[in-house]
């Protein structure tokens, strides 16, 4: 059962979190979790972890996230706000995250925004996701929404594929000076501006990444300098997130995603999911790897999660993708037989 007061205290921190705080919160919740989340702590008696030598981030074991397509990933017994599901082909096992919650996630992506972009309402949202829009229980569609509700701006709202429209709206804004964010899938972002172009001066792009089976993938490089030519901009932005986790990085058109203080990234070893290169006391650039984050969001879920995706981590929490670690599903269901 979930100690309430315990819950109570950890969850007021997150949100006030320093650098000098997060190594001592994220041991107090791997703990908290090593309790109350019966498949977390199934997985860290298999590979044979000892709470009481948890005294380092880089001891903490990272649930590989594959377990969240074919387990309930919960801390403590709650009957769930909602459930987000992550997209998948046809047959596939789709991840899902049993959110009890949502006011951590409110917080969550609203803090986060403000720390990188400044008050939302100061923008204009445009929702460009048909992708999304076209399943129910998208994460990214219920933040992008919340997004639009508190702008309070007029034209602000999802376009799905009424291109004229998102083009009329882009121009008008344009002309009066009005900071816009236009988020979107990448697939639509291209197939908007085959058609459009524009000159852009108060818009932020925004990509989510995948073509999601809609065109042929191809480097986010290349994906940029595409979206560039097309919207007239200096740099396209990026937003990393995922079904699996409550909070998002975000990149300004570097490559490189800076993350809020309570998310910490590291690597793991491509070969040993246990191995881990990188810790906040060790920047080893030179360093390829998986890449592990801690999600102290997730306190309802699991906050330390391996990730199937490939990079490297630099100074200041920042970091970068490179691709995807070659069969790491088998790896990581391979750890645990429940």
């Amino acid at each position: 059962m979930i100690i309430i007061d315990e819950y109570t205290k950890l969850k007021e921190r997150i949100f006030n979190i320093t650098d000098n705080d997060f190594e001592k919160l994220a041991i107090d919740i791997f703990n908290y979790q090593y309790i109350n989340n019966s498949i977390y702590r199934s997985y860290c008696n298999v590979i044979k972890v000892i709470p009481e030598n948890i005294n380092q981030i880089n001891k903490i074991p990272f649930l590989p996230i594959s377990l969240f397509k074919t387990q309930k990933i919960v801390t403590g017994e709650f009957i769930p706000t909602t459930i987000f599901e992550s997209s998948g082909t046809t047959g596939s096992i789709n991840s899902k995250h049993y959110v009890s919650d949502l006011t951590i996630y409110q917080e969550s992506f609203s803090k986060c925004f403000e720390l990188f972009y400044g008050n939302i309402e100061d923008y204009c949202i445009l929702g460009l996701l048909p992708s999304y829009l076209e399943r129910k229980n998208a994460s990214l569609v219920y933040m992008v929404d919340q997004f639009i509700q508190k702008s309070n701006h007029p034209k602000s709202g999802f376009y799905l594929n009424d291109f004229e429209k998102l083009s009329q709206t882009i121009i008008a804004n344009e002309s009066m000076q009005q900071k816009t964010l236009l988020i979107g899938v990448s697939f639509a972002l291209l197939d908007f501006t085959e058609q459009f172009k524009f000159d852009l001066k108060h818009t932020i792009v925004m990509e989510t990444g995948g073509m999601k089976g809609r065109r042929e993938e191809m480097t986010k490089e290349a994906l940029h300098e595409i979206l560039k030519e097309n919207f007239g901009v200096v740099n396209i932005h990026s937003e990393y997130g995922m079904t699996e986790l409550l909070s998002q990085s975000y990149s300004f058109g570097n490559g490189i995603f800076n993350t809020p203080p309570w998310m910490n990234i590291l690597l793991r070893s491509e070969d040993d999911p246990l191995e881990i290169l990188k810790t906040d006391f060790e920047i080893q650039k030179n360093y390829t790897g998986g890449i592990i984050i801690i999600d102290l969001a997730n306190i309802n879920s699991c906050c330390f999660i391996a990730t199937d995706d490939l990079g490297k981590v630099y100074e200041n929490n920042c970091f970068e993708t490179i691709g995807r670690l070659e069969n790491s599903d088998i790896r990581g269901c391979g750890l645990m037989i429940l």
